[in-house]
């Protein structure tokens, strides 16, 4: 039950309801009639909970690759129970993290030890850190972006956005770029913090707790929004070039109507490769914005691609390699359902995601099946393991964080 528990909790902390008590209220009364009311209404319950109860895993596993832990430890107080992205990020020879406090970590990718710990008491981090152009970036729940020297910890430079910062600020080609919670996107100087330009996007009443972080690529910046739609823009003049929608809005209620793109789109050989929450994963050209397939899978993780296939973890728990050719499918993976898996990482010949238990799981990258399997933490793993060059880390929502290599 206390999964059960756990998982609806999950679920109510993830939706970020915007200004409409009727809306907040229906959802605590759905969420109460799974333990409470009429025989009738605890059969529904009893059903409802088997249906969304996390698959169980093999605990006494034995991984058929040679997994090596080569450190941990704690970094900062994670982030908790906010359902925050505060997700790690690697630059050069470091790994950076943030948590709720304030505080900035550099770690040595090598070692474990930390480079670097700067806090600023004043300010409540809600999204970051990100990197680029030298610097570290973390958004503030007091509508600021805030950047460090990403060698020595410094504060370059503080600019204020119109509202909270959920997502990693990404930097390039001299402009960082900063999703805000209200729709906004805004092109920042990345040594001054001076603004450039500021696009405006209407979102929904209801949408998850969280925005997709904008990718910049070759002179524009591409941005998924909370419509289910995404859009490409002039890096220098913020113009619009085109926009696609990936989700079309269905259903009565405002929770069927949910289409995020909760997740940065990933660029390869000028296609970029994105997926959406009750909507599709699709490919869409750069050129144009066309889309060049899409499969109806529902997610809110990024996606990992390589030269063949794109790597989908859904919101059911399911993983899915898909052909980049055309989007059919190669193989899936059940074996993870309802885990809350992370987004998945291509490792050399693997796909590695975590889940709520602090596992990461290793998949065959050409077969789907699982091949290995390593612990982090007892607590769920809230980022999509990164590659730290010849090894990969995860990070737990603690502030866990551990680094394995495969052979």
């Amino acid at each position: 039950m206390r999964r059960y528990r756990a998982l609806i909790a999950l679920v109510a902390a993830t939706l970020f309801i915007t200004g409409c008590a009727e809306q907040a209220s229906a959802v605590k009364d759905t969420v109460g009639g799974w333990f409470g009311g009429d025989d009738e209404q605890k059969i529904e319950a009893r059903k409802e909970a088997k249906r969304l109860a996390p698959a169980e895993i093999d605990k006494k596993f034995e991984s058929k690759i040679q997994i090596k832990k080569l450190w941990d430890g704690r970094y900062g107080k994670g982030a908790d129970d906010l359902y925050l992205k505060l997700l790690p990020a690697a630059l050069d020879e470091n790994i950076f993290t943030a948590d709720r406090d304030g505080r900035v970590m550099a770690i040595d990718a090598s070692t474990g030890k930390v480079v670097w710990a700067e806090r600023d008491k004043k300010r409540l981090i809600s999204g970051g850190p990100g990197v680029g152009e030298g610097k570290v970036y973390v958004g503030t729940s007091e509508a600021q972006v805030l950047a460090r020297d990403a060698k020595t910890g410094k504060k370059v430079w503080v600019s204020d956005v119109s509202s909270e910062v959920l997502a990693a600020p990404v930097a390039a080609e001299g402009v960082v770029a900063v999703r805000t919670g209200d729709g906004k996107l805004y092109a920042l100087d990345a040594e001054s913090g001076r603004e450039k330009w500021v696009f405006d996007r209407t979102i929904p009443t209801l949408t998850l707790r969280g925005t997709a972080p904008p990718v910049i690529h070759g002179g524009i910046v591409i941005a998924g929004f909370d419509n289910g739609r995404m859009t490409a823009l002039d890096l220098e003049s913020g113009k619009e070039l085109w926009e696609t929608r990936l989700a079309e809005p269905t259903g009565r209620s405002e929770l069927e109507r949910l289409v995020d793109i909760d997740a940065e789109p990933v660029i390869q050989d000028e296609t970029a490769y994105v997926d959406s929450f009750q909507g599709r994963v699709a490919a869409v050209s750069l050129g144009d914005g066309s889309l060049e397939w899409t499969r109806d899978i529902s997610s809110y993780t990024a996606v990992a691609v390589d030269d063949e296939n794109v790597y989908v973890t859904d919101e059911r728990g399911y993983v899915w390699a898909l052909s980049r050719a055309d989007g059919s499918s190669v193989w899936q993976q059940k074996q993870f359902k309802n885990r809350q898996l992370t987004g998945p990482l291509r490792y050399r010949d693997y796909v590695v995601f975590g889940d709520f238990e602090g596992y990461l799981h290793w998949l065959d990258a050409r077969t789907g099946e699982v091949v290995g399997r390593g612990r982090i933490d007892d607590e769920r793993i809230i980022a999509k393991p990164i590659d730290i060059g010849g090894a990969i880390a995860g990070y737990s929502s603690t502030g866990k964080m551990a680094a394995f290599s495969a052979e």
